[in-house]
Parts: structure tokens; sequence; C-alpha cells
């Protein structure tokens, strides 16, 4: 958040920089205005910029083996830009390097992590663990004492990339 900021202010000292070397070669016939409006356009395009590769630099962040599960785009009404080109929200993550497979007579059953970002004011992460069998696809997520909440229970279909991954890997 605060190297977001900093990033911010130098976009628009940037722009304000532009704009007086315009002023200059023009010999001042621009008017002094355009100073403002264009370290204002510099920052307002920053954040802009900075709100649309939000999902890619989170993206590129995590650790090798994770896979996206789904991704949420959406509209902010302060963002009215977001209502022409919806922005990415937030996603779901599974982590494919830390599965935990146990094998029973009657079915194969994986523990895993589902961890959801969102883009908040600041960046919101939350984990659960989720317990999926394999065999008839069912998923069901688990309480912090690790115990399975049947009440909660949801079946997969087979191209589910949740199932594809945790499954098939």
């Amino acid at each position: 958040m605060f190297w977001n900021l900093v990033a911010t202010v130098f976009a628009g000292l940037g722009a304000a920089g532009i704009a007086l070397l315009l002023r200059s070669i023009t010999r001042n016939k621009l008017p002094k205005w355009i100073i403002p409006v264009f370290a204002g356009a510099g920052m307002l395009g920053y954040q802009i910029y900075y709100e649309y590769s939000w999902f890619d630099h989170q993206q590129g962040r995590q650790p090798e083996g994770s896979v996206v599960i789904s991704s949420e785009r959406g509209e902010v009404f302060w963002r009215p830009w977001t209502y022409f080109y919806p922005m990415t929200v937030a996603f779901t993550v599974v982590d494919t390097k830390n599965l935990v497979k146990h094998e029973t007579e009657d079915a194969t059953l994986v523990e895993f992590i589902l961890y959801r970002f969102e883009k908040k004011h600041i960046d919101l992460v939350t984990h659960r663990a989720h317990l999926l069998n394999c065999d008839t696809a069912e998923v069901l997520p688990m309480t912090e004492a690790r115990q399975a909440d049947i009440t909660r229970l949801r079946t997969l279909d087979t191209s589910d990339t949740l199932y594809k991954a945790v499954c098939q890997h």
C-alpha cells in the first residue's frame, strides 16, 4: 500500500514534469493549468494501470505448483471505467504441492487448502482446508479443528478446474 502511494505520487510528478517541458518548448504559450491536469491524469493513469495489473501481479507471486481455480470480475461504483471493462476483484488458488492423499478401501481422499485473494483497500487473503473424494467428486470444507463440515457438501463436475488440479495431479 505504501509503495503504491509512492508510485502514484511519482507518476503525478513525472506527468507534471512532461507538462512543464511542453510549456517550455512552446515558450509558455500553453496555459499554466496544464501542469496540474497532467499531474492528475498521471496519477489516475497509474492507479488504473495498478488496478488492472493486480491479478497478474498476484498470480506471479504464487509459489510453483499453484493453480488458479476461479477468478471474479466486478465493477466498483467509484471507479466508473470498471462498468465498461470490469476488473478482477478476487481469485481462488489451490497449492498442488501441498496436497495430502489418503487412500482407503472405498475412495481416494485428498486434503488441500484453498486460498482466496481479494482486492480491497489492502489485499485480503483467506484460507480454508477442504477434503475432496476423487472417486465421487464430492468436496467439503473442514472446520478449524480439521473436522469435515458435512452440511456444506457439494459435488463437482469432473471437468471442474478444482477437480482436475487436485485429483489428476
